[in-house]
């Protein structure tokens, strides 16, 4: 307009030119809008469809303190301004708000996708903490409850003893999370994730029976989403035990995918006879840890509205009933036996059960409303209930194990002192440490008001997957004693555990190949959710969906561009400060940090660079589950590295973390090359090869030699195995969370633990004797006798007399005995006798 205005006032001449350049500019501008709608409606019709669950999904954990209390005024306030949002979707709005502030709050989890997170900054934000009450609780409570089970008894029995049921509502063990105004414990999620993990040392069944009230039972939601008449009931009865809370969601249909609610369906109607609103469903779920036990269950239901009757106040979709043991038409009782596990697991199954308004979990304003009530509260059950398991099992192996290494002799040497026994102990310690390490950071992050979605589920996949190799490990080594099942056999049921926390709550197999990179790339990349959004527009707001677009999609250019030739340069620097390393240089702790920090940001680097190539795949991505897992593996890598590094931060001074911190990063910086070069060779999609050859010059542009990270030297890995099968602060850093029995219990892990030193000061006193070549003293040969009888009664595993109770019947005679007197009875001779 200006430029028009101008034009007019000069002369004819001089006009000319100035309104041809004019209209050149239009048309230029005109041919650049032109191309960026094509491009944006071929982005569209690349994109999948993303559903409505898919968008709660992406849409809900937090990223802050701030943002979650954000959501939750959104969230309460929705009935009282209905009349201002008339005309729009609050679940959207609730989306949008959220995408907003992941735009202004960096989590951790969008540092690593951005290539540049920060050490300083995990170690100055998140600090796990417990309050001497809970400390004095885990001292106190959770030691007892330990002493009333006998692993080997519960899992014979299939159950616990009244005593301990009793022990665990009475003191509240069902409801560490619920506020203590309402009669709960108030816990931490760190304090939980202690809990859980001491109850792993002794009894798994006990771990994953205390965790689900913790996690994902109704409580939580509760509090968060529950009417004022639903707490005042229910929260206190959870809280002191008498409601045992579980949660039904899984169908028959569904394995990992939970989201499908096939079979759980219910349709709004009105009383026949009374008028009153409410549903009418059936449903058959299964695989519902506590359901055989359980006082009150939350339901996942699809709830469909054909005849309108909810009114505007409420929505279609997935939501949550709350019903009690003895609701009209509700079935709960039958069991699963999940391997030899003993907790109690089975169905919740119903046809045609009318529930009323009242019993959908925070009204009918919350109808529809559960995705984002179920997806919110994963975040603690994946990241952190299941985690805490492999860290109990990391510390059984470390301490119990570890003692039985140096207690259990061949050929009259320690088996500790065997390469094959020391290569599976330091790969046990440092996937422990990595495991804790992970633990920590993630229980700091929900105690800091944050619902990080992507790192509970590399949480969820990761530390399962790795407490499964620890048990392995201690399995290999502890060899025929951890295979005779009985009171002296700690490691048999952990074994037999491990693969159930794999499987549940999302199988990590579809969590590795499919949900941590596919969320992680549209949530937590820096600039796709704005992008995401943009192509969702409907076609009325094209212009500024367009526009957006196109900003969007140059950031991320400009983001590939900035994190390749960053992959570069640190590529090269990071392998000269490699080959230049001596061996011995973590030995100085403030040199351990920052070269191993570096390492990681130059991994971050390469991360970021082929998550933004993976937008060459457009929607095609989504199926491309091998790139997937090994993105994901990259990911979990990179993250565990740095918990790791946060944790020797918190922890420096133990003798020997430096060499343990030392092996652990070795491994995890070998786990993000690795499958970042396989993901290299073997980019796919049309630009595939493209892709493979950017990714390879920025993430290894010397080929070969820019890939410089290697597995754990001999003399780490001795060292390592040597800390933790001798007396060490090492040693004692794992025994913190363990049970340990009273003096005069016999206990298998107490008394390996106990004999340990005893067994190291006698071979020091018989290597000295065989090398003075003179006889013991009276202390040494007491000392010396003391060990072998220790090791005598420690090697030795459980005998039993009846192996079910139908051996135990009087007169009873095994088959295969009945079989051998049947044949000897119709022979002549049924003794040996010497020919004469």
């Amino acid at each position: 307009m200006i430029l028009k205005t101008a034009a007019r006032n000069l002369s004819p001449l001089a006009r000319s030119p100035l309104l041809q350049q004019h209209g050149q500019r239009r048309t230029i501008l005109g041919l650049a809008d032109a191309i960026d709608r094509r491009v944006y409606r071929w982005a569209q019709s690349v994109l999948p469809p993303i559903s409505k669950t898919e968008n709660i999904a992406l849409g809900c954990g937090t990223i802050g303190e701030f943002a979650c209390l954000l959501l939750d005024c959104l969230c309460l306030c929705r009935s009282r301004f209905e009349s201002l949002l008339t005309n729009i979707n609050t679940q959207h709005v609730n989306v949008h708000v959220i995408e907003h502030i992941n735009t202004s709050i960096s989590g951790f989890d969008r540092d690593i996708f951005s290539g540049k997170p920060s050490l300083q900054h995990l170690i100055d934000t998140y600090t796990p903490r417990l309050s001497p009450e809970e400390q004095s609780y885990i001292d106190n409570q959770v030691h007892h409850l330990c002493t009333l089970l006998n692993d080997h008894d519960v899992v014979t029995n299939k159950d616990f003893s009244k005593a301990a049921w009793d022990y665990m509502r009475d003191e509240k063990f069902f409801g560490m999370k619920i506020p203590k105004e309402w009669g709960g414990l108030g816990f931490s999620t760190h304090a939980v994730s202690c809990v859980l993990a001491k109850l792993a040392t002794q009894c798994f069944d006990a771990n994953a029976t205390v965790a689900v009230p913790n996690s994902l039972g109704p409580g939580e939601l509760l509090v968060r989403y529950g009417t004022d008449s639903q707490k005042e009931y229910f929260l206190p009865r959870l809280a002191n035990g008498t409601l045992i809370p579980c949660f039904g969601l899984t169908g028959p249909h569904s394995g990992s995918d939970a989201t499908s609610l096939i079979g759980s369906d219910c349709v709004v109607q009105k009383h026949p006879q009374t008028g009153e609103l409410g549903v009418v469903a059936s449903f058959k779920k299964r695989y519902i840890t506590l359901a055989p036990v359980a006082g009150c269950v939350g339901l996942g239901l699809n709830l469909s509205d054909p005849e309108g009757l909810l009114g505007g106040k409420g929505e279609e979709g997935f939501t949550v009933a709350l019903l009690e043991r003895g609701h009209e038409g509700l079935r709960m009782g039958p069991r699963h036996i999940p391997l030899n596990a003993a907790f109690m697991n089975g169905t919740v199954e119903g046809e045609d059960v009318w529930i009323p308004m009242t019993s959908i979990l925070g009204g009918q304003e919350r109808c529809g409303f559960g995705w984002n009530m179920f997806v919110e509260c994963l975040a603690e059950g994946r990241g952190v209930s299941l985690p805490a398991g492999s860290i109990g099992a990391a510390r059984s192996v470390v301490a119990g194990v570890g003692a039985y290494s140096r207690v259990r002799k061949q050929f009259r040497v320690p088996i500790a002192e065997f390469g094959g026994i020391q290569e599976a102990m330091a790969k046990a310690g440092s996937d422990g440490l990595i495991t804790i390490a992970g633990g920590d950071v993630m229980n700091a992050i929900v105690d800091n008001h944050e619902a990080p979605m992507v790192i509970s589920s590399v949480m969820k996949q990761n530390c399962t997957e790795r407490g499964r190799r620890i048990v392995e490990c201690g399995m290999d080594v502890a060899a025929g004693s951890a295979i005779c099942r009985g009171d002296k056999n700690y490691m048999g049921n952990a074994y037999m555990s491990l693969p159930i926390a794999i499987t549940v709550e999302g199988a990590n197999i579809m969590t590795r190949s499919f949900q941590i990179i596919g969320q992680g790339l549209t949530r937590c990349h820096p600039h796709m959710s704005d992008l995401l959004r943009a192509l969702q527009l409907p076609k009325e707001q094209e212009k500024e969906a367009t526009q957006t677009f196109v900003k969007q999609f140059y950031k991320i250019v400009n983001h590939g561009i900035t994190n390749f030739f960053g992959s570069v340069s640190k590529g090269i620097g990071s392998t000269v400060s490699t080959a230049t390393r001596s061996k011995s240089a973590y030995k100085n702790g403030d040199d351990l940090l920052a070269y191993h920090e570096k390492q990681l940001l130059r991994l971050s680097n390469n991360f970021a660079l082929t998550a933004d190539l993976c937008f060459t795949l457009g929607g095609r991505l989504k199926f491309e589950e091998l790139l997937m897992g090994r993105l994901a593996d990259a990911l979990g890598a990179i993250y565990l590295g740095y918990a790791t590094l946060h944790h020797y931060h918190r922890r420096r001074g133990i003798e020997g973390l430096e060499a343990l911190t030392e092996h652990a990063m070795l491994r995890l910086e070998r786990e993000a090359q690795d499958a970042l070069y396989a993901a290299s060779e073997n980019f796919p999609g049309p630009l595939g090869p493209l892709a493979s050859t950017v990714m390879k010059v920025g993430c290894f542009p010397l080929g070969g030699i820019t890939r410089p990270y290697s597995e754990p030297n001999d003399a780490l890995t001795k060292e390592v195995s040597r800390l933790l099968t001798t007396p060490s602060e090492i040693r004692n850093m794992f025994e913190e969370g363990i049970y340990s029995a009273p003096e005069g219990t016999i206990h298998q892990m107490t008394d390996l633990i106990n004999a340990l030193p005893i067994c190291v000061e006698a071979d020091k006193a018989a290597s000295s004797i065989r090398k003075e070549k003179r006889s013991p003293t009276d202390e040494e040969a007491s000392l010396i006798a003391k060990a072998d009888a220790l090791r005598d009664a420690l090697i030795q595993v459980d005998v039993f007399e009846h192996a079910t109770a139908q051996e135990a019947q009087p007169g009873y005679v095994r088959p295969a005995l009945l079989g051998t007197e049947e044949r000897f009875a119709n022979m002549d001779q049924t003794v040996f006798k010497e020919a004469a």
